[in-house]
């Protein structure tokens, strides 16, 4: 038990006393956030709306690791965070032979974005999104600043005087990188990065780098690798004199004509040439791989098993809920794009109606085309499905943003005539008033909590319900020596209403999917 300086225990402190210390700890708390601030005058720095999206942001590097028995072992989860990035600490080592065993410095990025369109609000989950995704990345976010603007500046994408103050914060804070939230054009990234003097990167880029760090399989590494390339190709820039320009006739004021014509930027275009090549031999990889998928789905779907596909944005609870459905033992780590392999479980009604459970990678507003493009293949596993489970992360401060950009890509895959139950997950930690706002606009949801388990029989109810079911009604008499049809009408793709045992065999009431329809005729019972 801690001891405060007057001697008592904090069992012997009044009321007044410990409201008396929890103030002077909270007014020491903003004179440190103050003084970290370098004493900058912006308003970025010192509102209280930056503390707001900060604090938050910060949440989830600080949430306690909690592991629950439907989530597995989670060995993936430990190899990832084996090699752990820690806070101030340096990566010069005084023995080279300890470069094994040092950890990771966090990056010290400071975010910039335009508010163009929409509230303040909407402004400020954006860049709450984006500290998100950075330190998911692997960085430490220092500060944030957002600008009023109709429209980004073509040169510097903030306008001169906004980049030299934002290079006044980069300056006060020691940071080493800038994260725009946006996609900026190859001339826009060189002209911010000429003013603040640091490496600038845009927000596709920083997801990009995020689904690097965690592709696990060979078709998800090389998905993420296409993209990638994508991206980098019309970004290629060369550095200083070592890639020469031609020069024709008579150049400059030295009249350099003869003997200056170089080879030109020879380097920069065999560099396209090799991504180009790289390019086209990963589409061909990719495109040797979806027939192994394709032939696993058509499996399912000859045998007419029903499909269901877990679908919604990133970190709103899609493998921890297919952990719990089918105890699957899928990844999971509050982050976003924790996991991005789809995963397919086997799974049961109540009454034994069997059907498959597909995670699949999360999305995300503005979610970069390359990705679309490039994990086409993996999204096609939402749009063959028979229902679509929207997992709305109903604790976030805009859910109904998430479900429109969710909706967005679901129409880029073709995946918006499916049928979709909203499932409105994180019940234990959202505000009853916005539950009930969104039950009031989704009609098809249900309201679950994959944490504590509250809802999850409301939702394999509902599964139940809107799976495609055995549509043909059969009435059997199976001879006793048949038992092996007997068996097979306990399977998962048939349902028995009624089972009675006379002298000549077995009498079933069933339904039945049309394919074992057809092996059962010779055992229909003729009144």
């Amino acid at each position: 038990m801690t001891t405060n300086s007057g001697g008592s225990t904090g069992a012997d402190m009044g009321p007044e006393e410990i409201q008396a210390v929890i103030d002077r700890i909270l007014a020491h708390d903003e004179a440190a956030s103050a003084k970290s601030s370098g004493g900058q005058g912006q308003e970025t720095a010192s509102s209280p709306h930056e503390r707001t999206w900060r604090s938050r942001a910060q949440a989830i590097s600080e949430e306690a690791d909690e592991r629950f028995s439907f989530d597995g072992d989670q060995q993936d989860l430990a190899e990832r965070r084996a090699l752990r990035r820690v806070a101030g600490l340096s990566t010069e080592l005084e023995d080279v032979t300890e470069v094994e065993y040092r950890q990771l410095r966090l990056e010290r990025v400071v975010l910039a974005g335009l508010w163009t369109e929409g509230t303040a609000q909407d402004a400020e989950n954006s860049l709450q999104e984006l500290a998100a995704l950075a330190e998911t990345a692997g960085s430490e976010v220092l500060d944030g600043m957002v600008q009023r603007r109709l429209k980004p500046d073509p040169a510097t994408f903030l306008g001169s005087g906004k980049a030299q103050e934002l290079k006044d914060i980069v300056t006060a804070t020691g940071a080493d990188t800038v994260i725009v939230d946006s996609e900026l054009s190859p001339s826009q990234r060189r002209g911010l990065e000429d003013i603040v003097k640091v490496k600038v990167i845009d927000r596709t880029a920083l997801i990009l780098d995020i689904f690097a760090q965690h592709a696990k399989s060979r078709e998800g590494k090389a998905q993420v690798e296409l993209a990638q390339l994508e991206y980098l190709l019309p970004r290629l820039r060369g550095w200083g004199e070592s890639m020469s320009r031609q020069a024709g006739g008579q150049v400059g004021s030295a009249s350099a004509g003869m003997g200056s014509r170089g080879p030109g930027e020879t380097k920069i275009e065999l560099d396209r040439r090799k991504i180009r090549t790289r390019m086209a031999k990963l589409r061909r990889e990719i495109a040797g791989m979806k027939p192994a998928r394709d032939t696993k789905r058509s499996n399912r779907r000859r045998n007419q098993v029903p499909s269901v596909a877990i679908a919604g944005y990133t970190n709103a609870g899609k493998s921890s809920l297919l952990n719990r459905l089918t105890d699957a033992g899928v990844l999971v780590e509050n982050a976003l794009f924790a996991t991005l392999d789809p995963t397919v479980r086997r799974a049961e009604t109540a009454d034994g109606i069997g059907y498959t459970l597909a995670d699949t990678v999360g999305f995300v507003r503005s979610l970069p085309t390359q990705l679309v493009e490039a994990f086409r293949s993996t999204l096609e596993e939402v749009a063959d499905s028979d229902l679509i489970l929207h997992v709305v992360d109903a604790s976030h401060p805009d859910p109904e943003g998430q479900i429109a950009a969710v909706r967005a890509v679901m129409t880029e895959v073709e995946a918006r005539d499916i049928p979709e139950i909203i499932v409105l997950n994180k019940a234990d930690a959202a505000d009853p008033f916005v539950i009930e706002r969104l039950r009031q606009r989704e009609p098809r949801n249900v309201v679950v909590s994959a944490r504590t388990g509250a809802g999850l029989d409301e939702l394999r109810n509902l599964i139940s319900e809107a799976i495609p079911r055995p549509g043909v009604r059969m009435e059997l008499l199976v001879p006793y020596e048949h038992g092996e049809v007997l068996s097979r009408l306990h399977q998962e793709d048939a349902e028995i209403l009624g089972l009675e045992h006379v002298g000549e065999g077995t009498r079933l009431d069933v339904m039945v999917r049309e394919a074992l329809a057809a092996e059962l005729e010779p055992y229909l019972r003729h009144e």
